[in-house]
């Protein structure tokens, strides 16, 4: 199979720039793998789909604001980075021998996307925010991301609110007004890079809807990367190497998901890297097993799925590997038939746009 199977031709302004006013208010495009149907509709009615005994399986990661402009040191150039990966937790070290004048400070080491790449070699200080926090580039690694060492006085999640923006993807040129619409309702983990942006369809009164119908919800948690935007390079799909993310599946997590499977309910993933952790994780007699660790897994048309049965999904980029998960669950030739009707009735493409389901 090759990646060029998986183009489309998008119109530049389908591509949504700014979030509804109403998270539920977007499109819903229902695509029935059964029987070949696709049917219009809106989000706000997506419990109609849903029946009881069913589980909604959601990421409740949460981003960062991950985006930091700052400067070099010694030239003073302008420099911009983006937080990727955090490798090490934060370490309290006194700076004097008297207790009572310590001060917390913390060295973390993280993994960072460089912009311009080319002025910053290993050695290289950058500073953000007039001192507030320091970085020093310890190494630059084979894809030409960096890892950097920070060192600051306080809390890294204080400071980062303080300086950081929201790292929004390339595709949207307008800067988000509240930056909590870049977050689902439900996001409680920080350190994704990016949102599960699935979820920003849904609102607290329309998962009190999904509860009371007897729906299942199960919570994971995959810190998303912005490999997942990255796009495929190969033209043999099967040579293409994922991106590496962190995942958490708890005990409580599988006993929901085990309890739907068990009894017939539909396991329905919201959003690809909520079926990306379930999917990762050991799969034995018919039960899932909870795991904590870093999933690569790359899902493409020929992939038999062992948990997933359903689907709630963002329009993704032509040739992505997301375009393949997608495909993988529903077919490629329904997926692109989809996507083409998506594209006729001119719904809102990527992270602020609208939403299909897949039963």
């Amino acid at each position: 199979m090759k990646t060029k199977d998986f183009y489309f031709e998008l119109p530049t302004e389908l591509i949504a720039q700014t979030p509804l006013s109403d998270r539920a208010a977007s499109r819903l495009l229902v695509l029935n793998k059964q029987n070949g149907q696709i049917k219009h509709d809106f989000f706000k009615n997506i419990a109609n789909y849903l029946n009881k005994g069913d589980c909604l399986v959601l990421n409740n990661t949460k981003v960062i604001p991950a985006r930091l402009i700052g400067r070099k040191t010694d030239t003073g150039a302008a420099i911009e980075i983006l937080l990727l990966r955090r490798e090490t937790s934060p370490v309290m070290q006194p700076i004097s021998a008297n207790p009572v004048e310590e001060i917390p400070q913390s060295d973390d080491i993280w993994e960072i996307l460089v912009k311009p790449g080319k002025k910053c070699r290993a050695g290289a200080i950058l500073d953000f925010g007039e001192g507030i926090l320091k970085g020093e580039i310890i190494e630059v690694l084979e894809d030409g991301n960096r890892r950097i060492k920070f060192t600051y006085q306080g809390i890294f999640e204080e400071i980062l609110d303080k300086l950081g923006e929201m790292p929004l993807p390339p595709y949207i040129t307008k800067k988000l007004a509240d930056k909590n619409r870049y977050q689902t309702v439900y996001a409680k983990h920080e350190g994704s890079a990016a949102a599960p942006t699935a979820g920003l369809h849904f609102t607290e009164g329309l998962l009190s809807e999904i509860k009371a119908k007897g729906v299942l919800l199960a919570y994971v948690t995959l810190h998303v990367g912005l490999g997942t935007f990255r796009p495929v390079k190969v033209e043999n799909v099967a040579l293409h190497h994922m991106h590496s993310e962190y995942y958490e599946i708890s005990k409580e997590a599988c006993e929901i998901i085990n309890r739907a499977k068990a009894n017939g309910g539909r396991v329905i993933c919201v959003g690809t890297t909520s079926l990306r952790t379930i999917e990762s994780v050991p799969f034995l007699k018919g039960m899932m097993k909870p795991k904590t660790g870093d999933t690569d897994i790359f899902i493409y048309p020929g992939y038999h799925f062992n948990i997933t049965d359903s689907l709630i999904t963002n329009f993704h980029l032509p040739e992505s590997s997301l375009m393949m998960l997608v495909s993988a669950l529903a077919g490629r030739e329904f997926v692109m038939t989809a996507y083409h009707e998506a594209i006729k009735e001119k719904y809102r493409f990527f992270s602020f746009g609208d939403a299909m389901l897949i039963v």
